[in-house]
């Protein structure tokens, strides 16, 4: 509507420019045909602004209430496993009890080339801050249904997984707010390093406070042109919140949706109230759309990944180490300060010297 109202406002406008001044003259014809072009120009802008993109609700790969399309038969679209349960108001990957893992998993292989995945999801439990666990998972992979320690699916899995940490493993890192949103691509061979809480494979995050919240959370996974978006919606004001954007993201079409998360000494309830797959239609040049037929993707990859791990680990240094980087800085520029001073003082008097 806005596009619409803002075009037809546009063209208005022009026919009264294009046809006379404010003197009721006319215009000359070359400067009417440059406001014709401004015309035109302002009006693709408006409506590119809102028909570049649509979205379009792909039923098979969602998830919602009643959870009809979920059990173990052929025709159900998606599928438990482990200690995942459905109630009528969600799918509770586990329960509030020690050393759980479950998953849900789609039956069906996604092969949109662009998409945006909404989830609505519930963390919550008796425990208290930093005494509960682990998180849960939100995966976009080649394998489904295989039992695992990340979050409760197969490490070295191959594809897309964005986490929601809940419990920190990596206690030296105290600048580090939990829980914590992640995202991590995997070609297979790549090993999620639960020690430093998923660093050193990370490609960005943001802390997210989702536990206990007597409001709606909802996480959002968006993959377009090869760029990956993930923002968080937790406060209650039905307002997306940035959390990731990286371009140079490389991921294969046919891998499947799931969600899974475990428990280990620590537990929580971790619960999927939906899982909302878009299909986007997004406008593209033909050169883009060449471009992207030649360069057909088989392994998961993300671009310039050496030079996302370097900016991490600068950003990862613990106000310890800050501090004492800073110190023997200093004390380095003042030695070097005091040795070209007593350099200065002898040549000094060695030219004294020689002069007297």
């Amino acid at each position: 509507m806005m596009a619409a109202a803002s075009s037809s406002s546009l063209y208005s406008g022009s026919k009264l420019l294009l046809g006379f001044t404010c003197k009721g003259k006319k215009m000359p014809l070359k400067f009417r045909w440059t406001i014709a072009f401004l015309v035109v120009t302002l009006s693709r802008c408006f409506a590119d602004d809102d028909h570049e993109m649509e979205e379009f609700l792909k039923r098979e790969h969602s998830l919602s209430k009643p959870y009809q399309g979920v059990g173990s038969s052929s025709s159900s679209h998606w599928e438990l496993m482990g200690d995942a349960m459905v109630t009528t108001d969600q799918v509770r990957l586990t329960p509030d009890m020690q050393s759980r893992q479950g998953a849900i998993w789609s039956r069906i292989p996604c092969h949109l080339t662009d998409w945006e995945m909404q989830v609505h999801f519930k963390i919550h439990g008796q425990g208290k801050k930093n005494l509960n666990g682990d998180g849960l998972a939100i995966w976009y992979t080649k394998e489904r249904m295989q039992k695992g320690p990340v979050f409760g699916n197969k490490d070295n899995f191959t594809g897309l997984g964005v986490f929601v940490d809940t419990y920190p493993n990596e206690e030296k890192h105290i600048e580090r707010i939990f829980p914590f949103v992640l995202a991590m691509v995997g070609n297979g061979s790549i090993s999620y390093d639960h020690e430093r809480d998923g660093r050193p494979t990370e490609l960005g995050g943001c802390n997210a406070m989702v536990r206990n919240l007597k409001h709606d959370s909802f996480l959002f996974i968006r993959y377009v042109r090869r760029r990956l978006t993930v923002m968080i919606d937790i406060d209650g004001q039905h307002e997306w919140r940035d959390c990731l954007d990286l371009p140079g993201v490389r991921l294969p079409q046919g891998y499947y949706f799931g969600a899974s998360a475990i428990t280990g000494d620590l537990s929580d309830n971790h619960d999927i109230i939906s899982m909302k797959l878009y299909q986007l239609t997004v406008l593209r040049s033909k050169k883009e759309e060449e471009e992207e037929e030649e360069d057909v993707i088989t392994i998961p990859s993300v671009d310039n990944m050496e030079l996302i791990r370097l900016g991490q680990s600068d950003e990862g240094m613990s106000g310890i180490a800050i501090f004492f980087t800073v110190l023997f800085s200093m004390v380095g520029c003042i030695f070097l300060i005091v040795i070209g001073l007593v350099v200065y003082s002898h040549w000094n008097e060695n030219r004294r010297k020689r002069f007297y």
